[in-house]
């Protein structure tokens, strides 16, 4: 799963100005790949966004795949905090765990709502579509990414499963899949719309779907 972007940095006096730059590259890295992709986004473009010289760039990664890596790690990191934190939460306020999960999905879709700004794009799309332009190590992280998220609601859906038997035949881990599909695909349709209320529409309705299966 994904969420809709990396969280912002926030600078702390422990963080040295070296740091500080290197974010600010990433930062200025994603929008520009999400915006127009990994091939269009030059080293030069992102030195001059980000105030710096090249071989300041070159200080800080290797070239420009070693950067895309950086960037995505920090991004399916952001990513999977914003998840169990919004688990965890949700969690917290049920012990059923199909009460929990309908908490959990409308705790994402509020935080879809509160956006300020329209979501540009999202890191896995990017590195899905684009694949040919990645390394091998940025495939296989997204790759696994993807899996975990599958793990981490096929899971959930089955401890549901276990209390509230589903009233039609169902494929859990489909299911968990179709999560991260709606989420994704409201992403693109969002963007191409110009519609940001799209992804928390949603995403609510993907919580009726599951509502409605397991009988709530």
């Amino acid at each position: 799963m994904e969420k809709t972007g990396p969280a912002v940095q926030l600078e702390s006096s422990a963080q040295t100005k070296g740091e500080r730059t290197r974010e600010k590259i990433l930062d200025v890295a994603y929008d520009a790949i999400v915006q127009k992709g990994f091939a269009a986004t030059s080293i030069e473009e992102l030195v001059e966004a980000a105030g710096i010289t090249k071989s300041g760039f070159f200080y800080h990664f290797r070239d420009k795949n070693d950067m895309a890596r950086q960037l995505f790690d920090r991004f399916l990191s952001e990513d999977e905090k914003i998840i169990e934190t919004l688990e965890g939460r949700a969690r917290e306020l049920s012990d059923d765990p199909l009460q929990a999960f309908l908490i959990f999905l409308n705790l994402y879709a509020q935080m879809m709502d509160d956006m300020e700004t329209l979501h540009p794009g999202c890191m896995v799309a990017s590195v899905t579509y684009q694949e040919r332009l990645f390394d091998a190590e940025v495939i296989q992280m997204n790759t696994s990414y993807l899996l975990r998220m599958r793990g981490r609601f096929s899971g959930w859906l089955n401890e549901i499963a276990a209390v509230h038997p589903a009233k039609v035949e169902v494929d859990l881990e489909g299911l968990a899949d179709t999560l991260t599909t709606t989420v994704e695909g409201a992403i693109i349709l969002s963007k191409a719309l110009a519609d940001p209320g799209l992804m928390g529409r949603q995403t609510r309705l993907f919580r009726n779907h599951v509502k409605l299966l397991f009988g709530a």
